[in-house]
Formats: structure tokens, C-alpha cells, sequence
């Protein structure tokens, strides 16, 4: 096949390519912006063959959107291309409605035209695979809030959507527009919502790697709040499988939540990244004692959402797919990545980004 990747550059999308091209036979049409977290260096020199084309392209730009797809004649497409991090969302909302929302628009509109124009074979086969956040659903009860012995709710692909920031929120219309084109105009669409990813490649602007990069130049390792929010924890290589198969195996109409099964509290996260530098890393910056001597408790994210759990059992069911990174393993790769590869993230943080707070 031919896939049409939009925001391919970026974290989750880099990963989608990387799985394309290293597994399959597909070729990839890589559409980015290249906005800050965009980048082309997560796509390793080594798999920018033949099955590999880049093109620099705002998503809102309808003209440069029609003419890839008229060029590229995708066989299908996978929507990644956001703006994705809830902090910036909270400095600079618009950025999030036109990204978003209007491009997300222009890529549906564009790519019902051009399935329009397609023999009724390739048209059967067309796929628009629009990839959102469990975000959309807001938040779920925290433990401590439960009484004891009663079970905890998870999302589930029919939980009501109640989005708590301009990001979530912003996603949430996305989603609806996808549904709509699928109902009015019968384009085939698929919809994925997942739980929060980590892995190598990724912007450190978000917690994991903000708190890996921070602990190794002995800066303070901030934490919202008490570090008490829970988040399902989904390592990005297993999503990027998900993925692939939701594009090609799932059924047209439908939606998917893709997790990890494995829910930690803020604080976990944070002193299992410590535990593992004091492994991997013995010799401490700043003459530090330990890497948790860093933790430093900061005021929270306004409208913080307290717990994210996503039921994964339609994919593990209906795809037979599974995580196949434990938490404890799929963290420990990222550690040791971002190890490996310090003139990948010296480079992006020569940027603007100095891992300075946003959106408090």
C-alpha cells in the first residue's frame, strides 16, 4: 500500500513510519509541518529508501493538501498530525483549535474529493484512520476516592466524551468531525483513542523525558501537585503496531481505545526513572546524593485530570492485539535510549524549548 502518515515527524508518528517501513513492504508519504517537535531525524537515515517520500505540508493548507493527494494517490491514511502537549494548550489555545480542529477539517474534505475520484475497487479499500486521545473523555474516579473493594471504571470505546483542556477538547471535535464525515458523506473512517505514550524520540517537553534529560543535568524534577494522577502507560512502539493493524484489519465505523494496562501514579513514573538512572547512571551531576533528591513538588496544571484507564480488550479481542512492553521493560528502553542517543535530544534542545515550565 501506499499510506499517507500526517505529522509522521512527530513522536507517535515517527514511530508509525519506522513500523511501516521496517515491517511491512508499504510505502510511506510523510506529511509534517515541522512545527518544534516535529522532526525528520526520528526517521534514521537508513529507512529513507524508495518507500520513503517527505513532504513539508501545513495540514491547513488545502491547496499543498490536494496536491499530495493527487501526487501520492494514497491507498490510505493515518492522521497523526496535532498539537498534543495539554501545558501549551493552556498558554496558546488557538494553535490547538487551528491544527487541530481546521486541519483535521481540510485533511477530511480533501480526502473525500479525492476518494471520490477512485475506481470503485480502490475506494472499497480506502481507509481515513483519524488517531486521537483518551483525553476526549476527561477524567475517571481516583482510587483514594473509591470506597474500598468497589472496582475501578475504565474508558471504554462508549464512554462519554467531557474534555477538561483547550487540547483535550480541541481532539474531541476532531473526532466528531470524522465521525460526521463517515455518517453524511460516507467516507470511511476509523477512529483511535490511546492512553499516554513514552518512548524513544520523544519531546521533552512531556514527563518522561523531561524528567530523564533534567535528571541528568541535576535540575529539579518537578512534579505536579502531590504526583498522585494515574495514567495508563502505553509504550509507543507497541501503539505504533496497534496502529498498523487498526488500519489494515479494523472494521470501517469503528473505534478502538488502545492502552497499555498499566496505570502508575505521576510519582511512580518519576522515581522509577530515579531508581534506574542510580543503576545506569551512578555518577551524579552537581554532587547529588540521589537522583529522588531532585523531586521537587510544584502548584498543579489547572483542571488537572486526576486518572486515565483505558479497556483495551476490543483490540485485544477483536485484532488480537497486546502490549508487548511491561511498564517496568518498556521504561527501561526508554531510559537507556535516551542514553544512547544524546546527540538526538542535544540537538533538539538547541532549539527554543529549554525545558523551562509551560501552562502553569
Amino acid at each position: 500500500m501506499k499510506i499517507l502518515v500526517t505529522g509522521g515527524a512527530g513522536f507517535i508518528g515517527s514511530a508509525v513510519v519506522r513500523h511501516i517501513l521496517n515491517n511491512t513492504t508499504d510505502t510511506v508519504i510523510n506529511l509534517d509541518k515541522l512545527t518544534y517537535a516535529g522532526n525528520t531525524e526520528s526517521i534514521p537515515t537508513d529507512l529513507q529508501n524508495d518507500r520513503y517520500i517527505f513532504e513539508q505540508v501545513d495540514i491547513c493548507d488545502t491547496a499543498n493538501v490536494a496536491r499530495v493527494f493527487m501526487e501520492h494517490q494514497p491507498d490510505v491514511v493515518m492522521h497523526l498530525a496535532a498539537e498534543s502537549h495539554v501545558d501549551r494548550s493552556i498558554d496558546g489555545p488557538s494553535e490547538f483549535i487551528q491544527t487541530n480542529i481546521v486541519g483535521t477539517f481540510v485533511l477530511l474534505d480533501v480526502a473525500r474529493q479525492y476518494w471520490m475520484t477512485l475506481s470503485d475497487d480502490l475506494k472499497a479499500k480506502f481507509r481515513f484512520h483519524h488517531i486521537s486521545t483518551d483525553e476526549v473523555y476527561g477524567d475517571l474516579p481516583h482510587p483514594d476516592e473509591i470506597q474500598e473493594g468497589a472496582s475501578l471504571p475504565l474508558f471504554t470505546e462508549e464512554t462519554s466524551y467531557d474534555p477538561s483542556s483547550p487540547y483535550s477538547a480541541s481532539k474531541a471535535s476532531s473526532d466528531h468531525l470524522v465521525r460526521a464525515w463517515k455518517r453524511t458523506y460516507g467516507l470511511p473512517t476509523i477512529v483511535t483513542n490511546c492512553s499516554n505514550n513514552y518512548g524513544p524520540y520523544h519531546f521533552p517537553e512531556k514527563l518522561v523525558p523531561h524528567i530523564i534529560l533534567n535528571a541528568l543535568e541535576g535540575k529539579p524534577l518537578p512534579v505536579y501537585g502531590d504526583g498522585s494522577q494515574i495514567r495508563d502507560w502505553l509504550y509507543v512502539e507497541d501503539h505504533a503496531r496497534a496502529l498498523y493493524k487498526v488500519v489494515t484489519e479494523g472494521d470501517v465505523g469503528e473505534t478502538y481505545n488502545i492502552g497499555g494496562h498499566n496505570e502508575k501514579r505521576n510519582i511512580e513514573v518519576v522515581r522509577t526513572i530515579c531508581t534506574l538512572l542510580e543503576e545506569l547512571v551512578p555518577n551524579k551531576p552537581n554532587g547529588i546524593a540521589k537522583y529522588e533528591d531532585l523531586i521537587t513538588y510544584v502548584a498543579d496544571r489547572p483542571g488537572h485530570d486526576v486518572r486515565y484507564a483505558i479497556d483495551a480488550s476490543k483490540m485485544s479481542k477483536e485484532l488480537n492485539w497486546q502490549p508487548e512492553e511491561t511498564f517496568e521493560s518498556g521504561i527501561k528502553k526508554t531510559v537507556q535510549w535516551y542514553l544512547n542517543n544524546s546527540a538526538w535530544w542535544k540537538r533538539v534542545m538547541s532549539g527554543e524549548y529549554k525545558l523551562e515550565r509551560i501552562g502553569a
